[in-house]
């Protein structure tokens, strides 16, 4: 018996030798040959060949394509100098009608029907395990003497004519402070799947239970691992599968056919992800690249300046604006809220900063695709369904968003209100968005910043932040520029020592993320700019679509479209002039907000977000 210590080091030919003369007593390749790449096998009749590469291409993720060989072509020059791929796998499967109907150690005996069919070898990821453990990171399937955990998914891939399946994933426990690096290395050996897929709570991805794998063994994590999950080539097996054809042949799961390749590939340093936490409730983490966080950095810094130099530069939080957008890049239904009734003497009270900022980031997020409702007190919903409406008609909107009100009538109208049927398990918002919201102070009231109560104004809206707290799934970002908006409870104490009236003013409802800006329009400006930026990143979009299917960068040119411009804005605020919503400092019906003129402050806000976005 030869021990898998002592094959580590053994060259690949060395290892298929061995295996070809049966001389290996192990259940998986995992470890072996370390630093040089293994390969998943399918073996199919030459008649589906093309359209399984056509699959292979669509879904490269679980499905990177190493060689196509020809029929019966059962050596790979491209791959290995001496090998055959008839016995050079440890062990075989053979589906009949998509039937598993045997386990083999040799295809020998089946030559004949060799001759008509093709070997595609797709990229494995055991190959990058050594260089992981060179980062210092533990393997534990390695350290455990097992075979990595597969899993079946929730996510269908790319379908073709004849071949359709769902994801399949490995999953390894990665210890927490191990992540970036982790995602750092395998991000750039995309031959060998490349990054994870998806990072944290395994629910998400439609797996019930780690400890019972679909393929391989279940493996044990430590206190401190985070679940961390690649796409996997035993999704081939999976639509091989589907594909019922008469005879098929493939690696069983973990016994890799070795490679004399190296993974040596590079990215520039630019490409290389970030990994952020989004969620707690579930677990969950989103990647980007480098340049992305940089673009974003930017936009956060562009807007927390503080015109009217009221302190806001002492609510600023780096990082919230881009996890923020991460989390709602992520989420398929989105809830907005705005609505600040400061001008108590007027009809309508509303001011202008709110709605410009709600309406850019509702524009791009239904060019991304997303559901959106904006929801508001019940005494403005017809001035906001107007607003709407008109922003649509000149060209602000591509298309309408519905607008509703929030009527508390028990406790537990926001979970009604938020889920189907109060069932938390099923939310009908993925995350909710608060801008330029009033939010509820420490003594129960609203206040607008001149420390006037206008709590008769104000729907309690603030209560389905509260109760998102408690349901998994929900996650909430808050956008203000002096602290007494709802979700700003996050730098109440700052607010209290800096702003004025902040004592009394001061909201306490947390957001999950808190973006502060200088005038909070700009903050909806720079959510809108931001959410451009990840959707057009290819490693955040990779993620986002599991690395099945085709990059969205087809939808650029559309979701550029959907960008703010001097334009829109001005048209909206003419739009606002018209209905009679005012300046929040001010109370004046001139083309400013807060005080400050639209042209050369504003405008030129815009222009600075939109270059640093599309530089």
């Amino acid at each position: 018996m030869v021990f898998i210590g002592n094959l580590k080091t053994l060259l690949p030919c060395a290892v298929r030798n061995l295996i070809r003369s049966n001389k290996l007593s192990i259940r998986n390749t995992s470890g072996m040959a370390e630093g040089f790449k293994q390969a998943n096998v399918i073996i199919l009749h030459k008649s589906l060949a093309d359209d399984f590469e056509i699959f292979c291409q669509a879904n490269d993720g679980p499905l990177p394509l190493l060689y196509r060989s020809k029929p019966g072509e059962w050596k790979c020059t491209y791959l290995s100098n001496d090998s055959d791929i008839r016995t050079d796998c440890p062990q075989y499967r053979k589906y009949e009608h998509g039937e598993c109907t045997g386990i083999l150690t040799s295809l020998e005996e089946y030559s004949r029907q060799l001759k008509d069919m093709v070997t595609f070898y797709l990229g494995c990821s055991f190959t990058f395990e050594k260089a992981l453990q060179e980062s210092a990171v533990p393997i534990r399937n390695v350290e455990q003497k097992c075979n990595v955990s597969m899993y079946k998914t929730t996510v269908p891939c790319y379908g073709t004519e004849r071949f359709h399946c769902n994801l399949i994933v490995t999953m390894r426990p990665i210890p927490q402070d191990k992540l970036e690096v982790v995602v750092q290395t395998t991000h750039r050996m995309k031959k060998s799947h490349g990054a994870p897929v998806h990072i944290g709570n395994p629910g998400l991805l439609g797996i019930k239970n780690l400890s019972s794998p679909d393929y391989g063994d279940a493996v044990q994590a430590h206190p401190g691992d985070v679940p961390v999950f690649w796409a996997c080539g035993v999704t081939g097996i999976e639509a091989v599968c589907n594909c019922k054809s008469s005879l098929a042949f493939t690696h069983s799961p973990g016994c890799m056919f070795i490679t004399d390749l190296k993974d040596n590939d590079a990215v520039p340093d630019q490409e290389l992800p970030k990994v952020y936490c989004i969620s707690w409730n579930p677990l969950y983490y989103s990647i980007t690249a480098t340049a992305a966080v940089q673009k974003i950095r930017c936009l956060e810094e562009t807007i927390g300046v503080d015109p009217g130099n009221r302190g806001v530069k002492h609510l600023y939080s780096q990082g919230e604006l881009l996890k923020a957008c991460l989390s709602m890049s992520h989420a398929q239904s989105v809830l907005i809220t705005t609505g600040f009734p400061t001008h108590f003497k007027y009809d309508p009270p509303e001011e202008n900063d709110g709605p410009p900022g709600a309406i850019a980031m509702a524009a791009m997020l239904k060019a991304l695709g997303k559901n959106v409702v904006i929801v508001t007190d019940q005494r403005a919903l017809n001035l906001n369904k107007k607003i709407i409406k008109e922003a649509v008609e000149q060209g602000v909107m591509e298309t309408p968003v519905p607008v509703i009100s929030y009527h508390s009538h028990s406790a537990d109208s926001a979970l009604q209100f938020l889920c189907e049927h109060g069932n938390t398990k099923k939310p009908r918002y993925d995350h909710l968005i608060a801008i330029e919201r009033a939010g509820m102070a420490a003594d129960g009231n609203y206040y607008n910043a001149r420390k006037i109560n206008i709590k008769h104004l104000v729907d309690p809206i603030d209560e389905l932040f509260l109760a998102a707290r408690n349901i998994p799934g929900i996650t909430t970002s808050g956008i203000g520029d002096g602290g007494n908006e709802l979700g700003m409870g996050k730098v109440k104490e700052a607010v209290k020592k800096y702003i004025s009236n902040g004592d009394v003013i001061a909201c306490i409802v947390e957001a999950d993320f808190t973006v502060t800006a200088g005038v909070s329009n700009w903050g909806g400006y720079a959510v809108a700019c931001a959410l451009y930026i990840l959707n057009t990143c290819e490693v955040h979009d990779r993620y986002l679509r599991k690395a099945v299917g085709f990059p969205r960068l087809s939808k650029k040119a559309c979701w550029a479209s959907a960008l703010p411009s001097v334009a829109k804005e001005e048209k909206l605020l003419h739009i606002l002039q018209q209905n009679e919503v005012r300046s929040g400092r001010t109370a004046s019906l001139e083309m400013e907000v807060d005080g400050l003129p639209f042209y050369n402050v504003h405008s030129l806000m815009i222009e600075r977000l939109l270059k640093a976005t599309l530089m």
